[in-house]
């Protein structure tokens, strides 16, 4: 195999590898939010089964749960998997990601003082009206710098997705590096991911930057 088939080969399993970065983000940013308002709830139960939830998706790998919703429906309920690789692998990484994000979400949102609350309160405002307009904004200031990490992890962590045979960047690797018995494609892979990771890094230092109001 040549060193340009080579690159177009691993750069459309580049392309796979970006789909499942954008729709996890897309899927797990507002559903950590709906977590970490859950687990403050005034109910007990829900309280109780966030805190499961959270707790069983921090420790477990992200590979073991990849499995579950894999091969679950048909262990479990005698469904056919058939077509349902991708879903799985996109709703196992959006489950996984909300939970890391919804204790982001929770450690910004009790970083701000009660004192707001009470001064919102005397001001008038409602319990969504203090969130959306005074709470939340400070809250996405305060957790940019993790949310920019989780974000970065994410994109390395999309090479997990060779658990379930779904051909993006790093199974298009293995697969080229064992057949050609050429170590390059790994170089390439790595490549792939640094530029990916920059240009992250680069789209979330230029965030953190707008935000920096009072400077």
């Amino acid at each position: 195999m040549s060193l340009n088939t080579m690159l177009s080969t691993m750069a459309a399993g580049m392309l796979r590898t970006s789909g499942i970065f954008i729709l996890t983000l897309v899927g797990s940013l507002p559903l950590g939010m709906i977590v970490a308002l859950l687990r403050k709830s005034r109910f007990g139960l829900v309280r109780l089964i966030i805190s499961v939830y959270i707790s069983v998706i921090r420790g477990t790998p992200l590979m073991l749960q990849l499995l579950v919703w894999y091969f679950g429906p048909f262990y479990l309920f005698g469904m056919s998997i058939r077509g349902w690789r991708f879903p799985a692998l996109i709703i196992g990484f959006i489950v996984n990601y909300a939970a890391y994000f919804a204790e982001i979400y929770r450690g910004g949102i009790e970083s701000i003082p009660a004192g707001q609350y009470e001064a919102a309160l005397v001001l008038g405002y409602s319990k969504s009206q203090t969130f959306m307009k005074i709470i939340l904004p400070q809250v996405i200031k305060r957790i940019m710098p993790s949310v920019t990490n989780e974000v970065i992890t994410l994109v390395k962590d999309t090479s997990l997705a060779f658990t379930l045979a779904y051909q993006e960047v790093f199974s298009l690797a293995k697969q080229i590096s064992a057949s050609q018995t050429s170590f390059t494609p790994f170089i390439i892979a790595g490549v792939f991911y640094f530029i990916a990771n920059y240009v992250v890094a680069f789209i979330m230092a230029r965030i953190e930057k707008a935000l920096n109001y009072y400077r």
